[in-house]
């Protein structure tokens, strides 16, 4: 099956049912398969693709979805986008080391949607692994685009529930790059899985229900769940282990 979009178009291969995915499918919690997981409100877009974008592909059928994921370089027209947004010269990684990702997921509707993500050329066969594995498990994912769709703003792309990876900003609350710089690092559902400050309180009031982490629903990352356990088996770190502040959505290769 071949997807058109940005990038070189590639035969994307459907994962292969491996012991560690059946064991992250059966390990699944009730409150992770189940529930809608609607936010109080609806996040506004911030930003307008660009014309130069190429077309995203349509969503796949749901009456026969299956594990899809497309690695390829940016396109010249990716390039230009991530220039104005979420790369600039004196980045820590070029242009040309980052790779675009469509990936297929399970939404909270309980439906299959086709996502973009870009992150380190590096890390593309580990994130495979972690993808199929959530794909294998239904884990429900809110969306996933680019932080360019939403200005290169890391406060917006949190606001709208947005899943993603490279953007070439500093820490939280640092002036040392953030692991997302190098496209190292990936936050997961950052509405349900928020940053906390050390006085147990986070910016988005969307996030205030999930400040009690005891109360598992779906979409939360929670230690021995499935999103937890999927990045831990390519041996990656979690911020929800970080003493306060503490980052429930943050995943990164060497646990910054």
């Amino acid at each position: 099956m071949l997807l058109a979009g940005c990038g070189s178009a590639q035969q994307l291969t459907p994962a292969v049912a491996t012991p560690a995915a059946a064991t992250l499918a059966s390990a699944t919690t009730t409150a992770e398969r189940s529930g809608s997981g609607s936010l109080r409100t609806r996040p506004a877009l911030v930003g307008r693709r660009s014309a130069a974008t190429a077309r995203i592909p349509p969503e796949p059928s749901n009456a026969a979805a299956s594990f899809r994921f497309q690695a390829s370089g940016l396109t010249p027209a990716l390039r230009q986008q991530l220039s104005r947004t979420s790369w600039h010269p004196g980045c820590p990684v070029s242009l040309g080391q980052l790779r675009y990702l469509r990936i297929t997921y399970w939404g909270f509707d309980d439906r299959a949607h086709l996502g973009e993500m870009v992150v380190n050329a590096s890390v593309v066969p580990a994130l495979r692994r972690v993808f199929a594995d959530l794909f294998g498990a239904r884990f429900p994912i809110r969306r996933m685009r680019l932080v360019d769709r939403y200005g290169g703003s890391d406060f917006a792309s949190i606001q709208a529930d947005n899943t993603s990876a490279f953007n070439c900003r500093d820490a939280t609350g640092s002036s040392r790059w953030s692991e997302h710089a190098y496209g190292l690092a990936i936050d997961i559902n950052p509405i349900e899985n928020p940053y906390v400050y050390a006085n147990g309180t986070t910016t988005h009031p969307a996030s205030d229900p999930y400040l009690d982490r005891s109360d598992v629903r779906p979409g939360m990352a929670v230690a021995g769940g499935t999103l937890v356990r999927a990045f831990t088996a390519i041996g990656w770190g979690w911020g929800g282990r970080w003493p306060p502040p503490t980052d429930y959505q943050h995943f990164s290769i060497n646990g910054r």
